[in-house]
């Protein structure tokens, strides 16, 4: 049997009230004569009333949702980003629609619309690029977008993030003082403008300080997996690199296996600095060396960002660049 759906109305005729009195008990409003409250929240208690938040959205034109749009819900780099926005918004009374897209551009404006289409307030993208697709669809939408932990080189989007170019330059130097001539950069796709702006530059200038020439073959694409990781171990061996900086920590560790597999130590025969300091890094043995950067604060000022965009507030600055550092751990030589 079909359970009834109870209404305002219902409540308001059982305790004997106007549905405006109900209404104040539910919102908190305090100008409620205590006995009327017990009252009211007696009668909500034995009707087991639910508010419906899609008519409160209505009225109030909005629904207090925010829906967030992640490339791989499994990544621990994301996870991380996604726990930071859900504890500020549960802080600021939102709630969370957590979306998956893969990383696919046809699946992120389809992501994107479905969540629009359920009036959302705002949105947070965590998406690998800006492709002109997407761009498209922020750009058509009023509602606030804000990007965590990726990049809008044109910056026309709010955005919060390290500096990637630094904190790639600064892991890349550490390893040229170690004496390496060949340092392999393994990152995602080089079209994404987090790897093929921001930090094949802070490749290239590391590498210009210590005067080695920059060269194609120790570049390497791939997929975030551990799995492309270990598939790459052969090419990278090969390409003669004693050394590498990789943009995943799950890929990292994949290089990591690979290496050990084949009998090398590492960091005596090679040396590895990876860029989330995830949980993985403490848990892969050596350790791994990583810039270190505020994963969860990276997720909790975006939210605090998108939530003063939501409200109108006054907004200093819509790009935020937040600390990182680097965290010698058992990859590298001390």
């Amino acid at each position: 049997m079909e359970k009834q759906t109870i209404t305002i109305y219902d409540v308001a005729r059982e305790a004997n009230v106007s549905m405006a009195t109900v209404s104040r008990v539910v919102n908190g409003n305090p100008n409620v004569k205590p006995t009327t409250r017990k009252k009211v929240l007696e009668v909500i208690d034995r009707l087991d009333y639910r508010p419906n938040a899609v008519a409160r959205g209505l009225a109030s034109k909005k629904t207090t949702t925010v829906g967030v749009i992640i490339p791989d819900v499994s990544n621990m780099f994301f996870a991380s980003l996604a726990r930071g926005i859900d504890d500020i918004a549960t802080m600021y009374k939102y709630n969370i629609i957590l979306a998956n897209s893969d990383g696919e551009t046809l699946k992120e404006v389809n992501v994107l619309n479905n969540l629009l289409a359920k009036q959302v307030d705002g949105v947070i993208f965590m998406g690998h690029r800006i492709t002109d697709e997407i761009r498209a669809e922020f750009s058509r939408s009023k509602t606030p977008i804000v990007l965590a932990g990726s990049i809008d080189p044109d910056e026309q989007v709010g955005s919060v993030n390290i500096n990637y170019s630094d904190a790639t330059k600064e892991a890349v130097d550490l390893l040229a003082q170690h004496g390496h001539k060949k340092i392999a950069f393994i990152s995602g796709a080089l079209i994404d403008a987090i790897n093929g702006q921001a930090r094949i530059s802070g490749y290239k200038e590391a590498l210009d300080k210590h005067g080695i020439a920059y060269n194609e073959g120790l570049v390497f694409e791939s997929a975030y997996s551990f799995k492309e990781g270990l598939a790459l171990t052969d090419r990278i061996l090969n390409s003669g690199a004693t050394a590498a900086y990789v943009t995943d920590d799950e890929l990292a560790i994949g290089l990591l296996d690979g290496l050990l597999d084949k009998g090398m130590k590492v960091p005596e025969d090679f040396e590895i600095i990876t860029s989330n300091d995830s949980l993985l890094t403490e848990v892969a043995r050596p350790r791994l060396s990583s810039v270190t950067q505020p994963l969860y604060d990276i997720g909790a000022v975006a939210m605090r960002l998108l939530t003063k965009m939501m409200n109108k507030e006054e907004i200093e600055q819509k790009t935020i660049i937040l600390p990182h550092g680097i965290a010698e751990k058992g990859s590298t030589k001390n």
